[in-house]
């Protein structure tokens, strides 16, 4: 079952990287690194990657893995040095499928934005 989270988690982050239309060399070191440290193989990361726009985000059920998604998905976003209007909407729609109200999503966006910049020397 824990593979299942692990692995839907995972497509998601894929998804939101491949909203803008492309996915960057930053992203693809991003994804790497993630799928790196969840125990996900090289061949099925390039697979993912290779089917990017086909996948459907699925929603966690748990309020905190709802929280740590979004904060992974803002984090990814960012990684490329700017927050493309298709990677904010598509986390946008996300948060609120997910009944994060706006004012909560935008308030975890600002956290994690900051945290993200002080970390980064930005």
């Amino acid at each position: 079952m824990l593979e299942h989270i692990k692995l839907a988690h995972f497509r998601n982050l894929i998804s939101l990287s491949a909203a803008d239309g492309k996915i960057e060399e930053l992203e693809r070191v991003a994804l790497a690194k993630i799928a790196y440290e969840k125990g996900i193989p090289l061949d099925r990361l390039n697979l993912m990657l290779d089917r990017a726009d086909e996948y459907k985000f699925l929603i966690p059920l748990d309020d905190s893995e709802k929280e740590k998604q979004l904060a992974d998905m803002i984090e990814l976003a960012l990684v490329d040095g700017e927050f493309a209007p298709a990677e904010r909407e598509l986390i946008n729609i996300v948060g609120e499928k997910l009944g994060v109200s706006k004012e909560a999503l935008d308030k975890l966006i600002d956290t994690v934005t900051a945290a993200y910049r002080q970390a980064n020397g930005q």
